[in-house]
């Protein structure tokens, strides 16, 4: 049976000289196959205050967002890939890609940070220059 635990999460979204900082409650599960998996609801309501469950999968490597409810989308990253992904809402709908430039992990049990750098892609068009910061702390 996997490991489950219940953690504080803060991510940090930098888009140019745009910075967010969220904090939300959400739910580590540790993989016997190594994947580390966290998982939380959005705290900002969809466009028809729908919610939106996200669940982030960390791997050898790679990260994946797979989001699912108000909004659908997935989205993954890989240092040195560009890799295939989408977006649904009530309202639109488009592909987009991740041309991932570095990907960080440091994570021991439920607790660590994940870092990764990207450029965002929408139908082809570059769309921002992203860096995300998950910092994970098992609550007490």
């Amino acid at each position: 049976m996997p490991d489950k635990k219940e953690v504080l999460i803060e991510i940090t979204s930098t888009q140019g000289k745009d910075k967010s900082v969220q904090k939300i409650k959400g739910e580590v599960i540790v993989a016997k196959d190594g994947a580390f998996y966290v998982k939380y609801e959005e705290p900002d309501r969809g466009p028809t205050g729908g919610i939106t469950r996200t669940m982030v999968k960390i791997s050898s490597g790679e990260i994946k967002i797979m989001r699912h409810g108000e909004v659908e989308s997935q989205q993954a990253f890989t240092a040195g890939q560009r890799l295939p992904g989408f977006y649904r809402s009530p309202f639109t709908k488009f592909n987009l890609s991740t041309d991932t430039h570095k990907v960080e992990t440091h994570l021991e049990g439920a607790n660590g940070t994940v870092f990764w750098e990207y450029d965002l892609y929408v139908y082809d068009e570059l769309s921002g220059h992203f860096a995300i910061s998950l910092n994970i702390q098992e609550e007490v």
